[in-house]
Protein backbone atom coordinates (compact mmCIF):
# COMPACT_ATOMS: atom_id res chain seq x y z
CA UNK A 1 0.00 0.00 0.00
CA UNK A 2 1.64 3.68 -1.20
CA UNK A 3 2.63 5.80 2.34
CA UNK A 4 0.54 8.46 1.06
CA UNK A 5 -2.64 6.45 1.17
CA UNK A 6 -2.49 5.88 4.66
CA UNK A 7 -4.55 8.05 7.14
CA UNK A 8 -2.71 5.77 10.02
CA UNK A 9 0.44 3.97 11.12
CA UNK A 10 -0.95 1.40 12.18
CA UNK A 11 -1.90 -3.16 10.34
CA UNK A 12 -5.59 -2.23 10.51
CA UNK A 13 -5.75 0.74 8.41
CA UNK A 14 -3.41 -0.52 6.03
CA UNK A 15 -6.53 -2.55 4.16
CA UNK A 16 -8.65 -0.71 2.61
CA UNK A 17 -11.50 -1.44 0.29
CA UNK A 18 -11.05 -2.90 -3.42
CA UNK A 19 -13.40 -1.70 -4.96
CA UNK A 20 -13.98 -2.84 -9.23
CA UNK A 21 -14.82 0.83 -10.41
CA UNK A 22 -13.36 3.41 -12.83
CA UNK A 23 -11.97 6.72 -10.46
CA UNK A 24 -14.54 8.36 -12.31
CA UNK A 25 -17.34 7.01 -10.40
CA UNK A 26 -15.47 7.38 -6.87
CA UNK A 27 -16.35 10.29 -4.66
CA UNK A 28 -15.87 10.89 -1.22
CA UNK A 29 -18.64 10.73 0.59
CA UNK A 30 -18.33 14.15 2.52
CA UNK A 31 -18.67 16.02 -1.21
CA UNK A 32 -22.40 14.52 -1.62
CA UNK A 33 -23.27 15.75 2.37
CA UNK A 34 -23.49 18.76 3.62
CA UNK A 35 -23.66 18.81 7.32
CA UNK A 36 -26.84 20.39 8.90
CA UNK A 37 -26.56 22.28 12.71
CA UNK A 38 -29.62 23.93 12.79
CA UNK A 39 -30.19 24.33 16.62
CA UNK A 40 -33.87 24.41 18.12
CA UNK A 41 -35.18 27.05 19.40
CA UNK A 42 -36.90 25.65 22.83
CA UNK A 43 -38.80 29.26 22.88
CA UNK A 44 -40.31 28.63 20.02
CA UNK A 45 -40.51 24.55 19.72
CA UNK A 46 -40.90 23.29 23.50
CA UNK A 47 -39.58 19.97 23.54
CA UNK A 48 -43.13 18.21 24.05
CA UNK A 49 -43.65 18.98 20.39
CA UNK A 50 -40.01 17.39 19.31
CA UNK A 51 -39.76 13.80 18.37
CA UNK A 52 -36.69 12.31 19.04
CA UNK A 53 -35.58 9.33 17.35
CA UNK A 54 -32.68 6.30 17.90
CA UNK A 55 -31.12 4.75 14.46
CA UNK A 56 -30.59 0.99 15.26
CA UNK A 57 -27.05 -1.03 13.66
CA UNK A 58 -29.91 -2.47 10.96
CA UNK A 59 -29.94 1.12 9.64
CA UNK A 60 -33.86 1.75 10.80
CA UNK A 61 -34.46 4.46 12.52
CA UNK A 62 -37.63 4.64 14.84
CA UNK A 63 -39.37 7.46 17.44
CA UNK A 64 -37.49 7.14 20.97
CA UNK A 65 -41.01 7.14 23.34
CA UNK A 66 -39.98 9.92 26.34
CA UNK A 67 -42.23 10.61 29.11
CA UNK A 68 -44.46 13.78 28.65
CA UNK A 69 -43.07 15.23 31.67
CA UNK A 70 -39.46 14.49 30.72
CA UNK A 71 -37.36 16.79 29.35
CA UNK A 72 -33.58 16.55 27.66
CA UNK A 73 -30.97 19.37 29.12
CA UNK A 74 -28.83 18.72 26.37
CA UNK A 75 -29.15 21.12 23.12
CA UNK A 76 -31.32 19.65 20.36
CA UNK A 77 -30.61 20.11 16.75
CA UNK A 78 -33.35 19.48 13.23
CA UNK A 79 -33.36 16.77 11.48
CA UNK A 80 -35.20 16.99 8.06
CA UNK A 81 -36.83 14.63 6.13
CA UNK A 82 -34.54 12.85 3.63
CA UNK A 83 -31.42 13.88 5.46
CA UNK A 84 -28.94 11.21 6.72
CA UNK A 85 -28.69 11.13 10.31
CA UNK A 86 -25.34 9.41 12.07
CA UNK A 87 -25.17 8.33 15.21
CA UNK A 88 -21.72 8.91 16.32
CA UNK A 89 -20.58 6.39 18.71
CA UNK A 90 -22.26 3.69 16.96
CA UNK A 91 -21.88 4.28 13.52
CA UNK A 92 -19.18 1.17 13.39
CA UNK A 93 -21.99 -0.61 13.96
CA UNK A 94 -24.44 0.50 10.62
CA UNK A 95 -26.27 3.11 12.76
CA UNK A 96 -26.72 5.77 9.60
CA UNK A 97 -30.43 6.07 8.73
CA UNK A 98 -32.80 8.36 6.20
CA UNK A 99 -35.47 10.90 8.16
CA UNK A 100 -38.58 9.09 6.19
CA UNK A 101 -40.72 11.52 4.04
CA UNK A 102 -43.58 12.25 6.55
CA UNK A 103 -41.93 12.75 9.48
CA UNK A 104 -41.75 16.02 11.08
CA UNK A 105 -40.29 18.29 13.79
CA UNK A 106 -37.69 15.34 14.12
CA UNK A 107 -34.73 16.59 16.74
CA UNK A 108 -31.45 14.84 18.09
CA UNK A 109 -28.84 15.33 20.01
CA UNK A 110 -25.23 16.28 20.14
CA UNK A 111 -24.78 12.92 20.04
CA UNK A 112 -25.76 12.53 16.28
CA UNK A 113 -24.45 14.40 13.12
CA UNK A 114 -27.06 15.52 10.81
CA UNK A 115 -26.09 15.46 7.02
CA UNK A 116 -28.07 17.02 4.08
CA UNK A 117 -27.57 15.07 0.83
CA UNK A 118 -27.21 15.94 -2.78
CA UNK A 119 -29.68 14.02 -4.45
CA UNK A 120 -28.47 15.14 -7.92
CA UNK A 121 -25.81 12.77 -7.06
CA UNK A 122 -26.89 10.50 -4.27
CA UNK A 123 -29.80 8.27 -3.43
CA UNK A 124 -29.83 8.57 0.27
CA UNK A 125 -31.15 5.39 0.80
CA UNK A 126 -28.23 3.71 -0.95
CA UNK A 127 -25.26 5.26 1.13
CA UNK A 128 -27.54 3.48 4.23
CA UNK A 129 -27.09 0.54 2.52
CA UNK A 130 -23.64 0.77 1.94
CA UNK A 131 -23.16 1.11 5.29
CA UNK A 132 -24.47 -1.75 6.01
CA UNK A 133 -22.56 -4.09 3.77
CA UNK A 134 -20.25 -6.25 5.83
CA UNK A 135 -17.27 -5.56 4.07
CA UNK A 136 -17.68 -2.30 4.66
CA UNK A 137 -19.20 -2.25 8.13
CA UNK A 138 -15.77 -4.35 8.93
CA UNK A 139 -13.97 -1.38 6.99
CA UNK A 140 -15.30 0.93 9.79
CA UNK A 141 -14.47 -0.88 12.36
CA UNK A 142 -11.04 -1.24 11.81
CA UNK A 143 -10.78 2.56 11.42
CA UNK A 144 -11.88 3.17 14.67
CA UNK A 145 -10.19 5.13 17.56
CA UNK A 146 -10.42 6.23 21.08
CA UNK A 147 -10.44 4.56 24.67
CA UNK A 148 -11.02 0.93 25.08
CA UNK A 149 -14.79 0.75 25.25
CA UNK A 150 -15.55 4.38 23.41
CA UNK A 151 -14.09 3.67 20.25
CA UNK A 152 -15.90 5.25 17.30
CA UNK A 153 -15.31 5.92 14.01
CA UNK A 154 -14.59 9.78 13.71
CA UNK A 155 -16.89 12.12 11.19
CA UNK A 156 -13.80 13.54 8.98
CA UNK A 157 -12.53 9.82 8.50
CA UNK A 158 -16.36 9.01 7.49
CA UNK A 159 -16.35 11.51 5.09
CA UNK A 160 -13.19 11.05 3.60
CA UNK A 161 -14.00 7.49 2.46
CA UNK A 162 -14.86 7.20 -1.00
CA UNK A 163 -17.67 5.28 -2.78
CA UNK A 164 -19.03 4.55 -5.80
CA UNK A 165 -21.22 7.03 -7.57
CA UNK A 166 -22.65 5.04 -10.47
CA UNK A 167 -26.04 6.48 -11.99
CA UNK A 168 -29.24 7.37 -10.18
CA UNK A 169 -31.32 4.31 -11.63
CA UNK A 170 -28.61 2.16 -10.92
CA UNK A 171 -28.50 3.37 -7.19
CA UNK A 172 -32.30 3.49 -7.01
CA UNK A 173 -31.89 -0.08 -8.57
CA UNK A 174 -30.29 -1.34 -5.66
CA UNK A 175 -32.19 0.44 -3.01
CA UNK A 176 -35.33 -0.73 -5.13
CA UNK A 177 -34.05 -4.57 -4.44
CA UNK A 178 -33.14 -4.20 -0.67
CA UNK A 179 -36.36 -2.33 0.18
CA UNK A 180 -38.76 -5.17 -1.46
CA UNK A 181 -36.42 -7.91 0.20
CA UNK A 182 -37.12 -6.22 3.46
CA UNK A 183 -40.79 -5.49 2.99
CA UNK A 184 -41.61 -8.91 2.70
CA UNK A 185 -39.91 -9.43 5.70
CA UNK A 186 -42.04 -6.24 7.59
CA UNK A 187 -45.34 -7.80 6.53
CA UNK A 188 -44.18 -11.19 7.66
CA UNK A 189 -43.53 -9.63 10.93
CA UNK A 190 -47.21 -8.01 10.86
CA UNK A 191 -48.21 -10.82 10.76
CA UNK A 192 -46.80 -12.08 13.45
CA UNK A 193 -47.56 -8.96 15.41
CA UNK A 194 -51.21 -9.42 14.52
CA UNK A 195 -51.25 -12.99 16.09
CA UNK A 196 -50.50 -11.36 19.52
CA UNK A 197 -52.48 -8.66 19.01
CA UNK A 198 -55.73 -11.37 18.27
CA UNK A 199 -54.87 -13.56 20.78
CA UNK A 200 -54.95 -10.38 23.36
CA UNK A 201 -58.62 -9.36 22.55
CA UNK A 202 -59.65 -13.30 23.19
CA UNK A 203 -57.55 -12.84 26.44
CA UNK A 204 -59.26 -9.54 27.52
CA UNK A 205 -62.70 -10.82 26.57
CA UNK A 206 -63.03 -14.49 27.33
CA UNK A 207 -63.84 -13.66 31.00
CA UNK A 208 -66.16 -10.98 30.09
CA UNK A 209 -64.91 -8.46 32.58
CA UNK A 210 -62.57 -6.56 29.99
CA UNK A 211 -63.74 -3.25 32.16
CA UNK A 212 -63.12 -4.08 35.13
CA UNK A 213 -59.79 -5.79 34.79
CA UNK A 214 -58.40 -2.28 32.68
CA UNK A 215 -59.76 -0.33 35.84
CA UNK A 216 -57.83 -2.72 37.87
CA UNK A 217 -54.80 -2.71 36.17
CA UNK A 218 -54.70 1.25 36.91
CA UNK A 219 -56.35 1.69 39.84
CA UNK A 220 -53.99 3.07 42.42
CA UNK A 221 -56.43 2.47 45.84
CA UNK A 222 -58.52 -0.71 46.73
CA UNK A 223 -60.54 -2.10 49.54
CA UNK A 224 -60.05 -5.47 50.41
CA UNK A 225 -59.46 -7.97 53.38
CA UNK A 226 -55.93 -7.80 55.28
CA UNK A 227 -56.00 -11.96 55.29
CA UNK A 228 -56.00 -11.96 51.19
CA UNK A 229 -52.98 -10.32 51.13
CA UNK A 230 -49.57 -11.97 51.46
CA UNK A 231 -47.33 -9.04 51.56
CA UNK A 232 -48.05 -5.34 52.13
CA UNK A 233 -47.71 -3.17 49.13
CA UNK A 234 -49.87 -1.85 46.38
CA UNK A 235 -48.88 -4.02 43.60
CA UNK A 236 -49.80 -7.02 46.18
CA UNK A 237 -52.97 -5.31 46.20
CA UNK A 238 -53.60 -4.93 42.94
CA UNK A 239 -52.38 -8.46 42.18
CA UNK A 240 -54.71 -9.91 45.33
CA UNK A 241 -58.05 -8.15 43.92
CA UNK A 242 -57.40 -9.00 40.11
CA UNK A 243 -57.17 -12.34 41.14
CA UNK A 244 -60.33 -12.27 43.10
CA UNK A 245 -61.97 -10.35 40.45
CA UNK A 246 -61.50 -13.46 37.78
CA UNK A 247 -61.72 -16.73 40.01
CA UNK A 248 -62.01 -18.35 36.27
CA UNK A 249 -58.44 -17.70 35.80
CA UNK A 250 -55.53 -20.21 36.77
CA UNK A 251 -52.53 -19.51 37.91
CA UNK A 252 -49.15 -20.16 35.53
CA UNK A 253 -47.69 -22.42 38.20
CA UNK A 254 -50.47 -25.13 36.90
CA UNK A 255 -49.36 -25.82 34.35
CA UNK A 256 -45.41 -24.37 34.06
CA UNK A 257 -42.68 -25.11 36.05
CA UNK A 258 -38.72 -23.64 37.24
CA UNK A 259 -36.24 -25.51 34.28
CA UNK A 260 -32.94 -24.36 36.05
CA UNK A 261 -30.03 -27.05 35.07
CA UNK A 262 -26.79 -25.64 35.43
CA UNK A 263 -23.64 -26.52 33.47
CA UNK A 264 -19.78 -25.16 34.10
CA UNK A 265 -18.53 -24.27 30.58
CA UNK A 266 -14.88 -24.20 32.06
CA UNK A 267 -14.62 -27.81 33.04
CA UNK A 268 -14.47 -28.00 28.72
CA UNK A 269 -12.27 -25.24 28.56
CA UNK A 270 -11.56 -25.28 24.65
CA UNK A 271 -15.24 -26.20 23.91
CA UNK A 272 -17.10 -23.27 21.70
CA UNK A 273 -20.53 -22.84 24.03
CA UNK A 274 -23.22 -21.44 22.07
CA UNK A 275 -25.12 -18.97 24.33
CA UNK A 276 -28.51 -17.79 23.86
CA UNK A 277 -30.42 -14.30 24.75
CA UNK A 278 -33.45 -12.37 25.11
CA UNK A 279 -34.77 -9.47 24.58
CA UNK A 280 -38.06 -7.57 23.65
CA UNK A 281 -37.26 -6.94 19.99
CA UNK A 282 -36.60 -10.93 19.13
CA UNK A 283 -37.42 -12.71 21.82
CA UNK A 284 -35.19 -15.68 22.27
CA UNK A 285 -31.83 -15.88 20.01
CA UNK A 286 -28.32 -16.82 19.59
CA UNK A 287 -26.19 -14.24 20.64
CA UNK A 288 -22.77 -16.00 20.55
CA UNK A 289 -20.46 -18.41 20.83
CA UNK A 290 -17.92 -18.47 23.80
CA UNK A 291 -14.58 -20.63 24.82
CA UNK A 292 -15.38 -22.75 28.42
CA UNK A 293 -11.90 -20.80 29.42
CA UNK A 294 -13.76 -17.86 29.05
CA UNK A 295 -16.76 -18.53 31.58
CA UNK A 296 -16.33 -17.51 35.18
CA UNK A 297 -19.66 -18.49 36.68
CA UNK A 298 -22.24 -21.74 36.26
CA UNK A 299 -24.35 -20.82 33.08
CA UNK A 300 -28.15 -22.54 32.53
CA UNK A 301 -28.67 -25.13 30.11
CA UNK A 302 -31.92 -24.81 27.71
CA UNK A 303 -33.88 -26.56 25.61
CA UNK A 304 -36.11 -26.73 22.64
CA UNK A 305 -39.72 -25.28 23.70
CA UNK A 306 -38.42 -24.26 26.99
CA UNK A 307 -38.68 -20.72 28.36
CA UNK A 308 -36.85 -18.01 29.67
CA UNK A 309 -37.19 -14.28 30.40
CA UNK A 310 -34.70 -11.13 31.41
CA UNK A 311 -35.82 -11.13 35.17
CA UNK A 312 -35.17 -7.11 35.06
CA UNK A 313 -36.73 -6.27 31.60
CA UNK A 314 -39.89 -8.75 31.77
CA UNK A 315 -41.87 -5.76 31.73
CA UNK A 316 -40.96 -4.30 28.71
CA UNK A 317 -41.50 -8.16 26.98
CA UNK A 318 -37.91 -9.58 27.03
CA UNK A 319 -39.44 -12.64 27.39
CA UNK A 320 -39.47 -15.62 24.55
CA UNK A 321 -39.33 -19.45 23.59
CA UNK A 322 -36.69 -21.27 22.87
CA UNK A 323 -36.90 -22.06 18.84
CA UNK A 324 -36.90 -25.69 17.28
CA UNK A 325 -33.36 -25.57 15.66
CA UNK A 326 -31.69 -24.69 18.80
CA UNK A 327 -28.01 -26.28 19.72
CA UNK A 328 -27.89 -29.35 21.58
CA UNK A 329 -25.45 -27.31 23.96
CA UNK A 330 -27.09 -24.17 24.25
CA UNK A 331 -27.14 -21.89 27.25
CA UNK A 332 -27.71 -19.07 28.84
CA UNK A 333 -26.93 -16.28 31.24
CA UNK A 334 -27.40 -17.52 35.38
CA UNK A 335 -29.26 -13.98 35.80
CA UNK A 336 -31.80 -15.24 33.18
CA UNK A 337 -35.01 -17.28 34.36
CA UNK A 338 -35.68 -20.69 32.70
CA UNK A 339 -38.67 -22.13 32.85
CA UNK A 340 -40.89 -25.13 30.82
CA UNK A 341 -44.50 -26.23 30.45
CA UNK A 342 -45.16 -29.36 32.33
CA UNK A 343 -48.89 -29.70 31.39
CA UNK A 344 -52.12 -28.26 30.00
CA UNK A 345 -50.72 -25.64 27.45
CA UNK A 346 -49.53 -25.83 23.70
CA UNK A 347 -46.01 -24.39 23.46
CA UNK A 348 -46.40 -21.98 20.67
CA UNK A 349 -49.50 -20.68 22.26
CA UNK A 350 -47.56 -19.72 25.27
CA UNK A 351 -45.14 -18.24 22.68
CA UNK A 352 -48.12 -15.69 21.57
CA UNK A 353 -49.88 -15.29 25.49
CA UNK A 354 -46.42 -13.89 26.84
CA UNK A 355 -45.54 -11.24 24.22
CA UNK A 356 -49.81 -10.35 24.66
CA UNK A 357 -49.92 -6.28 26.22
CA UNK A 358 -52.59 -8.74 27.90
CA UNK A 359 -49.86 -10.55 29.70
CA UNK A 360 -46.94 -7.86 29.92
CA UNK A 361 -49.74 -5.79 32.00
CA UNK A 362 -50.02 -8.49 34.47
CA UNK A 363 -45.74 -9.14 35.15
CA UNK A 364 -46.22 -5.69 36.15
CA UNK A 365 -47.41 -6.05 39.28
CA UNK A 366 -46.18 -9.66 40.01
CA UNK A 367 -42.55 -8.26 39.99
CA UNK A 368 -41.05 -7.98 43.13
CA UNK A 369 -38.09 -5.51 44.65
CA UNK A 370 -37.46 -1.73 45.26
CA UNK A 371 -36.03 0.22 42.84
CA UNK A 372 -34.89 -2.47 40.27
CA UNK A 373 -38.18 -4.68 40.19
CA UNK A 374 -37.51 -8.26 38.94
CA UNK A 375 -40.03 -11.36 38.13
CA UNK A 376 -38.10 -14.03 39.21
CA UNK A 377 -39.80 -17.95 37.60
CA UNK A 378 -41.78 -17.41 41.89
CA UNK A 379 -43.78 -14.90 40.77
CA UNK A 380 -44.56 -16.13 37.37
CA UNK A 381 -45.94 -19.13 38.43
CA UNK A 382 -48.58 -16.88 40.68
CA UNK A 383 -49.37 -14.59 37.37
CA UNK A 384 -53.15 -15.73 37.08
CA UNK A 385 -54.28 -16.47 33.08
CA UNK A 386 -57.62 -17.04 31.36
CA UNK A 387 -57.20 -20.84 29.87
CA UNK A 388 -58.78 -21.11 26.23
CA UNK A 389 -59.82 -23.84 24.58
CA UNK A 390 -57.44 -26.42 23.16
CA UNK A 391 -58.81 -25.65 19.47
CA UNK A 392 -58.32 -22.06 20.30
CA UNK A 393 -54.77 -22.90 21.51
CA UNK A 394 -53.97 -25.20 18.31
CA UNK A 395 -55.64 -22.12 16.02
CA UNK A 396 -53.10 -19.94 17.51
CA UNK A 397 -50.09 -22.01 17.59
CA UNK A 398 -50.73 -23.05 13.75
CA UNK A 399 -51.05 -19.44 12.47
CA UNK A 400 -48.07 -18.44 14.98
CA UNK A 401 -45.38 -21.11 12.72
CA UNK A 402 -46.79 -20.18 9.31
CA UNK A 403 -45.98 -16.31 10.89
CA UNK A 404 -42.42 -17.47 11.97
CA UNK A 405 -42.20 -19.90 8.50
CA UNK A 406 -42.75 -16.37 6.60
CA UNK A 407 -39.98 -14.76 8.61
CA UNK A 408 -37.63 -17.65 8.17
CA UNK A 409 -38.00 -17.44 4.60
CA UNK A 410 -38.05 -13.42 4.45
CA UNK A 411 -34.67 -13.33 6.06
CA UNK A 412 -32.81 -16.37 3.75
CA UNK A 413 -34.46 -13.55 1.06
CA UNK A 414 -32.81 -10.66 3.09
CA UNK A 415 -29.38 -12.33 2.92
CA UNK A 416 -29.53 -13.97 -0.38
CA UNK A 417 -30.11 -10.09 -1.49
CA UNK A 418 -27.31 -8.60 0.69
CA UNK A 419 -24.94 -11.00 -1.10
CA UNK A 420 -26.02 -9.55 -4.46
CA UNK A 421 -26.27 -5.98 -3.58
CA UNK A 422 -22.28 -6.49 -2.27
CA UNK A 423 -21.45 -7.51 -5.60
CA UNK A 424 -23.25 -4.78 -7.09
CA UNK A 425 -21.39 -2.39 -4.80
CA UNK A 426 -18.11 -3.93 -5.46
CA UNK A 427 -18.67 -3.16 -9.05
CA UNK A 428 -20.71 -5.56 -10.45
CA UNK A 429 -23.81 -3.91 -11.69
CA UNK A 430 -24.92 -5.74 -14.13
CA UNK A 431 -27.95 -7.44 -12.83
CA UNK A 432 -29.31 -3.66 -12.45
CA UNK A 433 -28.05 -2.25 -15.80
CA UNK A 434 -31.46 -3.15 -17.34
Amino acid sequence: MQFSRMSRWDPASYEGIAWNWPESVMASIGSVLRLRKEKVDPKVMPFSALRPITIHFDGSVSERKIESSRQYTMDMYWARPRDIVVAKIDLKNGAVSVIPDDWCNVAVTNHFAVYEPDETSIVPEYLCIIVQVNFFKAYLNRNKVGAEGRKEVKLDFFESIEIPLPPLDIQRAIVQKWEDAQGELHSALLTLANVSKELNKILRDSQGSHAENHEILKRHSFALKLTDLTRWDLKTARATIFRNNNPAFRPMGEFVEEATEMVKPWESPDKEWPVYGVNNINGVFFSHYQKGKDFNASYKIIRKEWFFHNPTRSSVGSLGMVPEDVMEDAITSPEYQVWRIKQGLTPEYVAALITTPFFISLIQFHRVGAVKQRLYVENLLQIPIPVISDEEQRSVAEVRKIALMRIRLAKDTIEKTKREIEKAIMGDVSIYAQ
